[in-house]
């Protein structure tokens, strides 16, 4: 269920949304940024989250693989 909220922002902050994230967003923009900070979050789901985002998956992965020749020649 979605509740309506009335915040009061400086000018600068109201038009910088509008020309940066879109009018029809703006309420999904400030919800992301705000729930971790407001809402528990279980770990489970968080992980399960992070790993149904592909492009997130792809750039860990290539991050591992590029991290693992770093340790190959370390001395043992």
């Amino acid at each position: 269920m979605q509740k309506k909220l009335t915040i009061t922002i400086n000018k600068d902050v109201y038009e910088g949304l509008h020309q940066r994230i879109g009018r029809r967003r703006i309420s999904h923009f400030i919800e992301s940024l705000v729930r971790p900070h407001v809402t528990p979050e279980d770990l489970d789901t968080a992980y399960a989250e992070m790993a149904r985002d592909d492009s997130r998956e792809a750039e860990a992965l290539e991050w591992a693989e590029a991290t693992i020749g770093d340790v190959a020649d370390d001395a043992r």
